[in-house]
């Protein structure tokens, strides 16, 4: 179990690597076709750059499957992908970008400054000029900056209650 969870977590970790140099190199570089339409705005529910999570779904389920039978390192591989997978969901798609409702602001420092750097990067529309490739990391600027800015207060929509 233990060379399971070893092999999982640096599965997991190893992806943010992974996620940076194939956003700084592949998608700002030969696939900048398909990823381009995650710089601007659109109308559309979908984008071209949703693709991506196939390939790398597709590469954990694989893992999944054929390490199953023995859970040997593949098994556990596809674990850590998947994992990192569904953590860049809910940080990139919900709370970032806002792409499901239920998670808007948040008072952590951290995903403030997570998302201070992600702003960052989306700040110019083109292939060339962005910063901040990679999601968990982030730079120690963006700490800073989100010590220094307020974090958001709750305010309750006009019409609800307050129970307190």
């Amino acid at each position: 179990m233990l060379a399971a969870a070893a092999v999982t977590t640096a599965t997991f970790f190893g992806m943010e690597f992974v996620a940076w140099f194939m956003h700084r190199f592949v998608l700002h570089g030969p696939l900048w076709f398909l990823h381009r339409s995650h710089h601007v705005r659109h109308p559309h529910r979908f984008e071209r750059n949703d693709f991506f999570f196939l390939f790398y779904g597709t590469l954990s389920m694989l893992l999944i499957v054929y390490g199953s039978a023995t859970h040997d390192f593949r098994f556990w591989m596809g674990v850590g992908i998947a994992s990192y997978g569904t953590l860049y969901f809910f940080v990139h798609d919900v709370l970032i970008h806002g792409r499901l409702r239920f998670w808007r602001k948040s008072r952590n420092t951290y995903l403030r400054a997570l998302n201070m750097a992600h702003k960052m990067h989306h700040k110019t529309t083109g292939r060339d000029g962005s910063e901040e490739f990679g999601l968990l990391w982030v730079s120690p600027r963006y700490f800073t900056l989100a010590l220094r800015r307020p974090a958001p207060t709750r305010v309750l929509r006009s019409g609800s209650k307050s129970t307190s």
